[in-house]
């Protein structure tokens, strides 16, 4: 009798809160605990109104069954996490647990009735039981409806777990999100962003009148967006590059002459869902830590590929590096925790240093994707 191996997803994930895990493990090894003893103490009672039975008869029979049943079950619980991601879909989640059902009924017979026949023929007396045929098929049948209820009170745990995570995390999730989009706007409203963006459509009235206009138009669909933004956690990888792209705009058109960019994109990522607003950060860090303090000319590289099951954006620039104490500044500290919130370990976000420059690389699951 027994629940079976149990395992985890990727993201699950991951999808098990350090502080929930413990509380919910140990009501279930003590509903475990009340179980086996309730099932000893019945034992004990029914054999012993026969006088020819000994006391440790039952607690063999039933200690027995128990010692093997939490082999298993410890051995279920040890890998739970494997299929915590078909949590969503119970049919899927059991048949992953219950195809190793031959494999348990096999094992505790074999363990269950060694032990048995070990002990008796220890005190000099031989274990009577039924042909093993008939055995076999009744123990069968035992452990199938036994299987199943320990089964059924698992995943009752596990997703009560999972709901309690999900819910702290869409918490933490729309708290974060709403800083975000806060320092979003900060960064896109800040005195000195627009001073410069309207200081160079000024400059620009007087000698080229359709370049001053182009640039106050892409500064009004930026702030659009930028507003807009802020209906949802999400948004499709389009609409993030379109962000950026705008905004590269507006910068090229205060270093026209020294930036260059460079932009590769596989388009059958455009519609994959990522967390809005998490880009542009990056690449402001990318004209505030190199662009504006340099007077060489600057290549900007933004490239959106897949790489195995992941989704991989790098941004990056040529001639200067970021410095040190800059690595986990308030816009690449929210970047992190945001996708720590979302996707938590399957997605990161690293700084890499490069022959004759620095790059930004964010990667992030594809859903359904086979690594």
């Amino acid at each position: 009798m027994n629940a079976l191996p149990r395992p985890a997803p990727a993201a699950a994930h991951s999808h098990f809160g350090a502080s929930s895990a413990p509380k919910t493990l140990a009501a279930f090894w003590a509903l475990w605990a009340v179980f086996w003893l309730l099932m000893i103490s019945v034992a004990m009672q029914e054999a012993l109104r026969n006088p020819l039975t000994r006391w440790w008869e039952p607690v063999l029979s039933e200690g027995s069954s128990a010692l093997v049943a939490t082999g298993w079950m410890w051995l279920g619980v040890r890998v739970r996490r494997r299929y915590a991601a078909y949590l969503d879909q119970p049919l899927i989640w059991f048949g992953r647990y219950l195809r190793w059902l031959p494999l348990v009924v096999t094992t505790w017979i074999i363990a269950v009735y060694a032990i048995r026949h070990g002990v008796y023929a220890a005190v000099g007396r031989i274990y009577e039981h039924p042909g093993w045929g008939f055995l076999s098929v009744y123990e069968s049948v035992k452990l199938t409806i036994f299987t199943g209820l320990w089964l059924g009170i698992l995943f009752g745990i596990d997703s009560y777990a999972q709901w309690q995570l999900q819910r702290q995390r869409l918490l933490q999730t729309q708290k974060a999100l709403a800083e975000a989009q806060l320092a979003q706007l900060q960064g896109q409203l800040r005195p000195h962003f627009l001073f410069n963006a309207l200081n160079t459509v000024s400059a620009l009235m007087h000698t080229d009148v359709a370049r001053a206009d182009r640039l106050v138009a892409t500064l009004g669909d930026l702030l659009r967006i930028s507003l807009r933004s802020t209906e949802g956690e999400m948004t499709p990888l389009a609409e993030e590059l379109r962000t950026l792209e705008l905004y590269a705009e507006i910068m090229r058109e205060r270093f026209r002459d020294r930036v260059t960019l460079d932009w590769q994109t596989d388009r059958s990522l455009l519609d994959t869902p990522v967390p809005t607003l998490l880009l542009q950060p990056l690449l402001e860090n990318v004209f505030k830590h190199a662009v504006e303090r340099t007077a060489a000319p600057v290549r900007v590289s933004i490239h959106v590929r897949r790489e195995g099951g992941s989704l991989n954006i790098v941004i990056g620039n040529s001639g200067s590096m970021l410095a040190p104490e800059h690595r986990d500044g308030l816009g690449l500290r929210s970047c992190r925790e945001r996708l720590g919130i979302i996707y938590g370990d399957a997605a990161s976000l690293r700084m890499r240093d490069e022959s004759d420059g620095v790059t930004a690389l964010v990667s992030i699951p594809l859903t359904g994707a086979t690594p």
